[in-house]
């Protein structure tokens, strides 16, 4: 029996019967020989981990726009953040952690740069739209390994697919993922962002602490401890349900809803954020059309059978840039360079 098999032995034995088997999944898109030390949810998780995109994330924005200061999340910290709140929930659900670890590090591949602003203006000028969920499972599905893509399993990409909700319902069965990892990892990612982007947006005076609502104090007086209680809501509420679907409380959720709906109105969509989306949109839009007009720029960094697909090939092109990326661009191809005189 090889390490792989008696990995897969422990998690029949010791996991939810709820829970996702990594003996049961249902495959790649490509069929390959199973690895002998690692389950297909382990093999998942290294090759995000390793992947290019992955490593991009250190340079996207998670809010504000290409921060300068130290303890800002970025969009890499962001996902790390969700991974360890997902992680805790499974482990104590007894659901598979290892898949709910790799759906967690590859829900925002697609993510563009300058956060959803960013995300905003692709879906504006790239025909039939675009969506970052979307457009992280075509990283992981073609645009990796210079258009091999990483032959994900089908638990992974349809959690990846599945995670986000913008100012949706957290809980909708239509977009519900059909694992209870995949559930796990959408209700973390709100948990993540409403609790951290509230303390980066108090940390770059965006907002004061006294002109929040009294009632998110009611959860938890700092951001670990309101992490703290909803993760436990999470397990509570799940638990309570006979674990058929992942839940919070109406309580909780109704507060979870209330806190996002607030840093919409006064952080995402603000006057202050409006005005640096303005910047951002203008960067990114003259950049798409430059692209369009010059995309064999792009064959060294796409295979050349995308040309066929002008505009997707630019929209890729875009999306998978950082924050810096996109600026450095900007000022090589529509800003006066020095002149240099020996």
């Amino acid at each position: 029996m090889t390490i792989r098999e008696q990995t897969e032995e422990i998690e029949r034995k010791i996991l939810h019967p709820r829970a996702c088997l990594s003996s049961e999944s249902r495959g790649r898109l490509r069929k390959e020989k199973e690895d002998d030390l690692r389950t297909c949810f382990q093999r998942d998780r290294d090759r995000i981990i390793h992947s290019k995109a992955f490593r991009r994330l250190k340079h996207k924005t998670q809010v504000f726009l290409a921060p300068k200061g130290d303890h800002y999340r970025t969009r890499l910290t962001h996902t790390l953040e969700v991974s360890q709140i997902a992680r805790t929930i499974a482990r104590a659900l007894r659901l598979n952690e290892d898949l709910t670890e790799a759906i967690s590090l590859g829900h925002d591949l697609g993510h563009t740069p300058f956060g959803h602003a960013g995300e905003d203006i692709l879906r504006e000028i790239y025909p039939g739209g675009f969506k970052h969920y979307e457009q992280s499972l075509r990283v992981v599905d073609v645009l990796e390994r210079n258009g091999q893509g990483l032959n994900l399993t089908h638990e992974v990409r349809e959690g990846i697919v599945k995670h986000s909700k913008g100012k949706g319902e957290i809980f909708s069965s239509r977009v519900r993922s059909e694992t209870l990892e995949g559930q796990i990892v959408r209700v973390s990612d709100v948990i993540a962002y409403v609790n951290h982007d509230l303390d980066d947006s108090l940390r770059a005076g965006v907002l004061k602490r006294s002109g929040l609502p009294i009632e998110f104090f009611k959860v938890g007086e700092t951001n670990a401890k309101r992490i703290d209680a909803m993760v436990r809501d999470v397990i509570s509420a799940s638990t309570t349900t006979g674990m058929k679907e992942v839940i919070m409380s109406d309580s909780m959720k109704d507060i979870t809803y209330s806190l996002r709906d607030f840093l919409y109105k006064n952080v995402y969509e603000s006057e202050i954020s409006k005005k640096e989306f303005k910047k951002a949109r203008k960067i990114l839009l003259d950049l798409y059309n430059y692209y369009i007009e010059h995309t064999d720029e792009l064959f060294k960094e796409f295979p050349k059978e995308s040309a066929e697909k002008k505009n997707r090939l630019v929209c890729d092109f875009i999306a998978g840039m950082t924050d810096g990326f996109a600026l450095i661009m900007y000022e090589k191809l529509f800003l006066p360079q020095p002149w240099v005189i020996l």
